[in-house]
């Protein structure tokens, strides 16, 4: 029996079902968490800038699928909508659950993984499939660090500077920092394992050549 790849018909349904699903979650633990802040323990923790941003951080891809790629004829990313998605439903589902109060490394693994799930999602959707490794760290560079600044930032702004927590903010900040800048690069790394083993076959949208196959022409004698 061999797996389905992830552009097979069978494996983009399944995909396109977990993305959905993802994203109505999503919502479902945000209304939650605005009618009884108590209950999604997001009280304190800027529950209206989440109930605007994270839904607008999980209808990303969709809003820009419509805009810019759906008239090139670009086919859905579902495989990308969904690592964007969830980083998202995560933090949201990990304060339902208390996690970030009750378990001490909670904080720490959600910055790695969610950072690991961003960036692949951002390798997926704009690097074609037989991108070099160099060119696959360099996006992971790229996007990881800087999107993990602008998330500080935005925590420092919409919480962090008036609760208790601002007396180990700048530890805290610089914890965050490295552990997403390191999940970004491992994210990356297994996009690129995947896609070098075949099984991750779903083309980017912004229909960028990759970088090894000008390599390999510009390489090419003249005749």
């Amino acid at each position: 029996m061999t797996t389905p790849k992830s552009g097979s018909g069978s494996s983009r349904k399944l995909v396109a079902t977990l993305d959905i699903a993802a994203k109505v979650l999503l919502v479902v633990l945000l209304l939650i968490a605005v009618v009884y802040p108590d209950l999604g323990n997001l009280r304190g923790k800027a529950m209206g800038f989440r109930a605007v941003a994270y839904p607008l951080g999980a209808a990303i891809v969709p809003l820009l699928w419509w805009w810019l790629w759906r008239s090139r004829g670009r086919a859905y990313p579902w495989l990308g909508d969904l690592l964007v998605t969830l980083p998202w439903l995560t933090d949201t589902l990990g304060n339902r659950l208390d996690l970030f109060d009750t378990v001490w490394w909670f904080d720490d693994w959600m910055h790695f993984m969610n950072w690991g799930l961003l960036t692949a999602g951002f390798v997926v959707l704009t690097l074609g499939r037989d991108a070099p490794l160099g060119a696959v760290v360099e996006r992971a560079l790229a996007f990881g660090p800087v999107t993990a600044v602008g998330w500080e930032l935005g925590e420092y702004v919409a919480f962090v500077r008036h609760s208790p927590e601002l007396v180990t903010a700048y530890t805290d900040t610089l914890g965050d920092l490295a552990l997403g800048s390191i999940g970004a690069v491992v994210g990356a790394l297994l996009v690129h394992a995947a896609a070098q083993r075949g099984s991750l076959t779903e083309a980017p949208v912004t229909g960028r050549r990759a970088p090894r196959l000008d390599a390999q022409r510009s390489s090419q004698p003249a005749t």
